[in-house]
């Protein structure tokens, strides 16, 4: 019997019979059945009321009242699954938070791209290395980064050391946050040890201390504590790309009537995986969780009221979250139409910018990198557009990391192309570092006070 709440013709398992994109191809079919069994067995990651609040807290930014702030690595990697690796993460993205919320003057919903973000689509099936052809690395949840053939073959038990990893670093996250690590009384905790060599340290250490201050001079007053200022929630999100490893952590829960993918709270579809009538929408249509779709510049107005007929029917807030990542050099001409064609569906959606993606480009030497300068662009344009729009630009979608790595060119320090390889450490795309990260929080929020 179908539950009441459930999209017409849905189940977990009705995406396997739409075309599919960007799966990989496991030689041994009853491993894989093995893999996903054990998979569907095992406790949830998140639980079904942590999702109904993100989804309160985006209905909340999609009216302006909030702003969501995403970002963390283009992919996660297993070796990465250590304590002050996922403490820096937590750190920048907080760092981050506290400068928005003191220039937006309005709350900071903090979603990481972590916990879940192993597997990643690529342009081609393989890759080519002095006449040697193997399968392409698509992340760890599939295969490994060595280039041999045991490395790129996909192995299913990498599925189950996936979860284990997301669990793990989640599990962290939740006892750092419920051990105060989050209270905005003391954002010193935060700092990552780098931080005094950067030129952006005094204005931030000001901010912080300026905030810390306030909420002791409230409290003090109202004679009552600030409940966010001493626990500030994190969200996990990643990309839905391997349906049986979604598949998997989708549970019906019978109080809320309805079937949640409970691997992550904000699961969303990339530019490649988001074609009409195919397998990821189809998966992502019969689920209760917001779910986020990436919007690339060869996406046109009638594609895009698709997947907003498609993923929100029945118009409700909180319910999907449309990530543009258009380019510098397109904003001006992509977005307003967007806007407007997603405004004649009705469909309310909460719009994310994305200046990462677009602005990708490689280096004389082989290198991918993204200039900041072209990110910046992007990101003002995108909130002067939905201003003249009559739109509401709702957060900011980044990849990065709390090290000090030198993978994004520009920023506060004038990284250079030569400057790449001094700590170029990402398998797959470029990542802003704790510095950049930071100055374009400070930016966004000197720039959108302004418009």
């Amino acid at each position: 019997m179908t539950p009441p709440d459930t999209a017409p013709g849905w189940s977990p398992e009705s995406w396997a019979a739409c075309p599919v994109q960007q799966q990989p191809v496991y030689r041994d079919p009853a491993a894989l059945n093995r893999a996903v069994e054990a998979l569907s067995h095992l406790p949830p990651i998140v639980v079904s009321w942590e999702v109904e609040a993100l989804k309160s807290q985006i209905a909340s930014a999609q009216r302006g009242e909030r702003f969501v702030l995403q970002g963390g690595d283009c992919a996660e990697s297993f070796e990465d699954c250590e304590s002050p690796k996922i403490a820096g993460k937590l750190k920048i993205l907080l760092q981050m938070s506290l400068v928005l919320l003191h220039g937006l003057k309005k709350p900071v919903t903090r979603v990481g791209r972590f916990a879940g973000q192993y597997a990643k689509p690529r342009s081609a099936d393989t890759e080519t290395r002095d006449g040697v052809t193997l399968p392409c690395y698509r992340g760890d949840l599939v295969n490994r980064p060595g280039f041999t053939a045991a490395e790129r073959e996909p192995d299913p038990e990498l599925l189950l050391r996936g979860y284990e990893r997301a669990a793990l670093t989640l599990n962290f996250v939740r006892a750092l946050i419920d051990g105060g690590f989050a209270d905005l009384h003391h954002p010193e905790y935060w700092d990552l040890g780098f931080v005094n060599e950067s030129p952006l340290r005094d204005q931030y250490r000001q901010l912080a201390g300026s905030i810390a201050d306030s909420l002791d001079f409230f409290e003090a007053m109202s004679g009552g504590r600030v409940h966010e200022a001493i626990r500030a929630p994190f969200y996990a999100s990643h990309e839905a790309l391997h349906l049986l490893y979604e598949q998997a952590q989708t549970r019906f829960i019978p109080r809320q009537g309805r079937f949640y993918n409970l691997s992550t709270h904000l699961p969303w579809i990339g530019m490649r995986t988001a074609e009409l009538g195919g397998a990821h929408l189809e998966y992502c249509r019969g689920i209760a969780n917001p779910v986020g779709v990436k919007v690339g510049p060869k996406m046109e107005a009638a594609w895009v009221q698709g997947i907003c007929e498609v993923l929100n029917p029945r118009k409700d807030y909180g319910r999907l979250v449309l990530i543009h990542r258009l380019g510098a050099g397109q904003v001006e001409s992509k977005l307003p139409p967007l806007i407007e064609a997603v405004r004649s569906t009705g469909v309310p959606v909460l719009w994310i910018c994305d200046p990462m993606h677009g602005n990708t480009e490689t280096t004389a030497s082989g290198l991918k990198t993204r200039r900041f300068e072209n990110i910046l662009a992007e990101l003002e344009a995108s909130f002067r557009i939905h201003k003249a729009c009559g739109s509401v630009l709702g957060g900011v979608h980044f990849e990065l990391t709390g090290e000090n790595v030198t993978e994004c060119t520009g920023g506060a320090r004038g990284l250079a192309d030569a400057d790449l390889g001094l700590a170029y450490r990402s398998q797959v795309d470029p990542r802003l570092n704790y510095e950049q990260a930071l100055e374009l929080a400070m930016r966004i929020a000197a720039y959108a006070r302004s418009v």
